[in-house]
């Protein structure tokens, strides 16, 4: 049973979940790592009683998990499905197989090859699930695991917004061109982009590149100018890549949801406006190796600040 404060949360994400619904919202993203997510969202969906698109990811359970022992690949698998009330799954996605430090789970990254690969094509062959892919946020790694041609849908996370745009090319085309779908994660770079941060500007802001604050300078300038805000710029500018086939967007709140659906719905930007977004991507093409990896509580609090980031 839910304790009282669960019970609220529940509540909130129950309502946050049928407004996304009721206004056309039909892909839904968990993982076993993101906390109690795949528990609530069990729980909500189940009391909604409506039909998704359910994603969720495999790793993370038993602890230790051994990404090469089958019977934890399947204790993982039969945990997701029982707290997502669920008999099969739309999309699986091996969390993070781009960083071995993480999960290694090939024996073979070369040729991409693993225990893990025979157990999910089992499962599709069973129809337990019905896609399967990857979900992971360095660039270089995920591209190669793309270009295995041995999966259907890839997820990258923080790697393509307005300001960071690594994993563009060698990872979003490259998908696209093997015939996978592509869904990116964290459009507002982990809250880095849900509103504006003085320090973003502020010469003092030490722990952050010249160029970094000189590219927040020129986005909120773009911002004054064109009067979008700045959340539904950042939604707006991964939908308008025709190479992007969904975008997750992390809402808490049906406030939340209706600004993002609402930004959605307006469609992609005007062409001037993606050019001087181009421009702007271009004054630091690459994330500098010591910048935080979510920049949101950074931003707010330099306290936080533990050490270089760990995106590729």
């Amino acid at each position: 049973m839910f304790a009282s404060v669960e019970a609220g949360q529940f509540e909130q994400a129950k309502a946050a979940a049928g407004r996304a619904l009721d206004l056309g919202v039909n892909y839904v993203d968990t993982a076993p790592g993101y906390g109690r997510s795949e528990m609530v969202l069990g729980r909500v969906l189940s009391a909604l009683g409506r039909t998704v698109v359910l994603s969720t990811k495999l790793g993370g359970r038993p602890r230790p998990f051994e990404p090469k022992n089958l019977d934890h690949l399947r204790r993982s698998l039969e945990e997701s499905l029982r707290l997502l009330g669920r008999d099969t799954i739309d999309i699986f996605l091996v969390h993070e197989p781009d960083r071995p430090g993480q999960y290694d789970w090939w024996t073979e990254w070369q040729d991409v090859n693993g225990p893990v690969l025979d157990f999910l094509r089992e499962l599709k062959r069973a129809g337990t699930i019905r896609t399967l892919g990857l979900g992971g946020t360095t660039v270089h790694e995920m591209a190669h695991l793309v270009k295995s041609g041995k999966f259907d849908v890839v997820l990258t996370a923080f790697n393509y917004s307005l300001l960071w745009r690594e994993a563009a090319e060698p990872v979003i085309k490259s998908a696209k061109a093997k015939g996978m779908g592509v869904i990116v994660g964290s459009p507002l770079q982990q809250g880095a982009l849900a509103t504006r941060y003085p320090a973003a500007t502020a010469d003092s802001t030490y722990w952050l590149a010249p160029a970094r604050r000189a590219q927040f300078r020129a986005l909120y300038a773009l911002v004054d100018e064109c009067g979008i805000p700045l959340p539904e710029l950042a939604l707006r500018f991964v939908l308008s890549n025709p190479n992007v086939d969904c975008v997750l967007t992390g809402a808490r709140s049906v406030e939340e949801v209706e600004q993002n659906v609402a930004a959605a719905e307006r469609g992609p930007l005007s062409a001037e406006i993606l050019t001087r977004l181009d421009a702007i991507a271009a004054m630091l093409p690459h994330r500098p190796f010591q910048e935080p990896f979510g920049l949101g509580g950074p931003l707010a609090n330099p306290d936080r600040y533990r050490g270089p980031g760990i995106a590729g």
